[in-house]
């Protein structure tokens, strides 16, 4: 008896317990995978660009000073002030520069951060700049 004219004649066989794949089914089957996974990120990550934070000259660590002093006598005004800060980056070494405006709350001397009246908080040692223009201009003189 030759078995390929058995088997050619046979009706194709369904499953009584479930219904049949769709097409879609089961060609997911056979779709390629991601043998490394998180490699596509690690790449993506990796191509981020971020800055070195730069040192300020001693001019211009004088001038951050300066207006800091001057921001504590203008505190209870509170002053509308433009940062530029060194924002660290969570995932790798470097970071980048922000730029934030708000109104100042207050100045915490034993955490070293300016804190503003939304709640953001930004390290004293991270400012780069402010810039501030106070409402009454003859306090300063």
């Amino acid at each position: 008896m030759d078995t390929n004219n058995d088997i050619i004649n046979l009706p194709h066989w369904e499953p009584k317990n479930h219904k049949r794949m769709t097409m879609l089914e089961r060609a997911a089957q056979f779709a390629p995978f991601s043998a490394l996974t998180g490699y596509d990120a690690a790449i993506r990550e990796s191509g981020r660009h971020t800055d070195e934070k730069m040192d300020l000259e001693e001019y211009t660590n004088e001038q951050l000073n300066r207006k800091m002093s001057l921001l504590m006598d203008i505190l209870d005004e509170k002053p509308t002030l433009t940062i530029i800060y060194f924002q660290p980056d969570a995932f790798k070494s470097g970071g980048s520069y922000q730029t934030y405006t708000g109104i100042m709350k207050k100045l915490d001397e034993y955490e070293h951060q300016l804190i503003m009246q939304d709640g953001k908080k930004i390290p004293l040692n991270s400012i780069m700049d402010i810039d501030f223009n106070p409402i009454n201009p003859s306090r300063i003189i």
